[in-house]
């Protein structure tokens, strides 16, 4: 199984016919999902790779049905598409867009919230299920299909770790690339949830980084939820205190958002840590045997 998407889920595309919109929506046609919508307001009637592109988000699903939306809006916009999709019943929301304000993705995630809509992201490179769906910008040639569910707030250590895997021939289940900003929808703890009420993972990988508490909250749900192995790894080891490094919510305060602090809570909660990216895979093949 996968969790959040699945072969049925039809994606709805917003922006489209930019760029980066379009040269995604066609990498997520080869992938094999279900595109089925795209909206770009004054460009109605187009085509983009086949698929028809609408004024607004109420109007393309009721003339596709579509399910899920994905973002790639520039940031100026990505609210007021973020707010559009979320009316419309869309979910998962999807946002790619980076450099979006604080401020407009608190007020993205108050409405998501209170309409019980998930939203992955700002900033993040999208959900992954493979051999049934993809929403994002993970590269297809990476995955293949398995029990392994992968949560992470760093797009590139994602490419790199499940790259490791299916290297070593284990295929996940769902990859969710959470984004690096300090307000993001789907949480570690979230994931987690989402993995532990799925039949057909049977095991997890977490990549964290420094910054926030996002992962020792999540080692804090495993304390209390250790049916399933978890594979931990956790960037900025090596990061200088008081600095920022690479995402706006990489912040080190005091002594809260530690490496050091996130792997001792990920083990105090019986999740095994990595030290480096390349001994995750091997860590996993372990715990399915």
């Amino acid at each position: 199984m996968s969790v959040l998407i699945n072969r049925t889920t039809r994606v709805l595309v917003q922006g489209i016919t930019g760029y980066q919109g379009e040269f995604h929506t066609a990498r997520m046609l080869e992938f094999g999902t279900q595109v089925v919508a795209g909206v770009t307001p004054g460009k109605g009637g187009q085509k983009a790779h086949r698929v028809p592109v609408f004024e607004t988000v109420e109007e393309a699903v009721h003339e596709t049905g579509a399910t899920a939306a994905c973002i790639f809006v520039p940031a100026r916009g990505a609210k007021d598409a973020a707010l559009e999709a979320i009316s419309a019943g869309l979910d998962p929301v999807v946002i790619i867009t980076e450099g979006v304000p604080v401020h407009d993705s608190l007020q993205v995630m108050e409405h998501a919230r209170r309409s019980g809509v998930r939203v992955v992201g700002p900033n993040c490179p999208g959900v992954t299920s493979p051999g049934q769906c993809k929403i994002g910008i993970m590269p297809n040639h990476l995955f293949k299909p398995g029990p392994v569910g992968v949560v992470s707030r760093s797009g590139t250590l994602t490419y790199e770790i499940v790259a490791g895997l299916s290297g070593k021939g284990i295929g996940q289940s769902t990859a969710i690339g959470l984004g690096g900003d300090p307000v993001v929808g789907v949480s570690f703890t979230d994931a987690l949830k989402m993995f532990h009420d799925d039949p057909e993972t049977t095991a997890v990988v977490l990549i964290g980084e420094i910054g926030g508490s996002a992962e020792e909250d999540a080692a804090r749900f495993l304390e209390d939820h250790r049916s399933k192995p978890v594979i931990g790894y956790i960037a900025g080891q090596t990061a200088p205190p008081g600095k920022r490094m690479g995402h706006a919510g990489a912040v080190i305060s005091g002594g809260e958002g530690t490496a050091a602090a996130k792997v001792e809570a990920l083990r105090r909660a019986g999740a095994r840590v990595a030290t480096l990216p390349g001994e995750v895979a091997g860590f996993v093949r372990e715990v399915l045997r």
